[in-house]
């Protein structure tokens, strides 16, 4: 029999352990406990390096430092999840219901929402049907999810339009941005001369409709444009 691996984040280390203990008493699932972003990412890793049977779905708490957004400098263990092995499936575990930060997570990539007090067969229920390609959310968070859902989409298209009101070049800019480039490695990058660079920077806030860079930059991350390499 296949056994599923299960890995628990969660900064509550007693909570976590002990239901990692109660879901490795089922005969086809082995899971293992660890308490913060951090240390999952480092197991992921690892994991990956020593070519180690991978997870096949990640239980992250919801409030955990780092889960969904980056947390001092360094992104979010959802995205690094998914990065790493694409075929693991990640499941909130929520001390209470959240449509807007759930609608976030869906987004990211996690294939469920549910509440921490929730039996273990229900676990065990969610832990197989998202490798079944399922999605689980309760029913009565389903109706704020998908309306969330819905109005970030129209944010995003929005955000689409503006990026594409940019030139080329203007484009070309502000993925430098998003790099985390200042004016004189973007001109260094671009053979431009930092006052060319200023200017096309000024257009991009301008058409972007924000005053800083970080707004711009934001913009941009919310409409999908990628980083310059």
């Amino acid at each position: 029999m296949d056994r599923v691996r299960v890995l628990v984040a969660d900064e509550h280390r007693i909570f976590a352990e002990s239901l990692a203990t109660a879901l490795s008493a089922e005969q086809d699932v082995e899971a293992v406990a660890v308490g913060s972003v951090p240390a999952a990412q480092h197991l992921l890793e690892r994991i990956r390096s020593t070519h180690e049977t991978p997870f096949d779905v990640l239980l992250i708490d919801a409030d955990l430092d780092g889960a969904v957004a980056p947390a001092n400098g360094t992104p979010p263990l959802l995205t690094t999840a998914h990065e790493r092995y694409p075929a693991m499936r990640t499941v909130m575990l929520a001390a209470h219901d959240d449509a807007g930060r759930a609608a976030q997570a869906l987004a990211a990539g996690a294939s469920g929402w549910v509440a921490k007090d929730s039996s273990l067969a229900r676990l065990l229920t969610v832990v197989r049907g998202v490798l079944r390609e399922e999605t689980h959310l309760s029913p009565t968070l389903l109706t704020g999810v998908l309306r969330e859902l819905a109005r970030d989409r129209r944010h995003r298209d929005e955000h689409q339009r503006l990026v594409e009101s940019l030139t080329p070049r203007e484009l070309e800019v502000l993925r430098c941005m998003l790099a985390g480039l200042g004016r004189k490695a973007v001109a260094e990058r671009l053979y431009l001369s930092p006052h060319t660079v200023r200017t096309h920077m000024q257009n991009v806030l301008t058409k972007l409709g924000v005053h800083s860079t970080l707004a711009a930059v934001a913009l941009a991350r919310r409409a999908g444009v990628s980083p310059a390499e």
